[in-house]
């Protein structure tokens, strides 16, 4: 059960990572956005209608990407909400089953002093230890990967 919880853990860390990559984009894509506005005002000055045309058709582009990039946004953000939610349950069942309690995150009292984060087992180690530890392992293999796959493309270009 702590192993579902520290991969849940670990993926909602992703699902956050996406959305602010989304966040970072859709800012991008409305400057973007303003400068193209801006550059259609220009070519409407200008006395070509060709122009005029071309820039129209990237404001278009550039809006319905907005616009998409808006609903990624939102989806990304109930996707982060949902997942918190399920791991607060997970938090609440592991508490209840060290306990011996049955495992039910709705009978959870509020003013439980677990209510945080410092999930424990019983030798008193944090789960977060666990997940950082994870963490630090997949970022490793992901670095070795990308080192690999690098030194792979040199070789490629070199010829050997």
């Amino acid at each position: 059960m702590k192993t579902t919880l520290v991969q849940a853990r670990m993926g909602l860390d992703d699902v956050r990572d996406a959305m602010g990559r989304t966040e970072r984009s859709l800012e991008q894509h409305r400057k973007e956005l303003v400068t193209v506005r801006r550059r259609k005002e220009l070519a409407a000055a200008v006395p070509d209608p060709e122009t005029v045309t071309v820039a129209e058709r990237f404001e278009k582009a550039l809006e319905e990407k907005v616009s998409v990039l808006e609903q990624k946004l939102a989806v990304q953000s109930q996707e982060v909400a949902m997942a918190e939610r399920e791991v607060d349950e997970m938090k609440a069942e592991i508490r209840k089953a060290m306990v011996g309690a049955p495992a039910s995150a709705a009978s959870m009292p509020l003013d439980d002093p677990l209510a945080d984060d410092p999930v424990m087992d019983p030798q008193g180690t944090q789960v977060r230890e666990e997940i950082d530890s994870l963490a630090r392992q997949r970022a490793r293999a992901e670095r070795d990967d990308d080192a690999a796959r690098r030194l792979e493309e040199l070789k490629r270009r070199m010829g050997k």
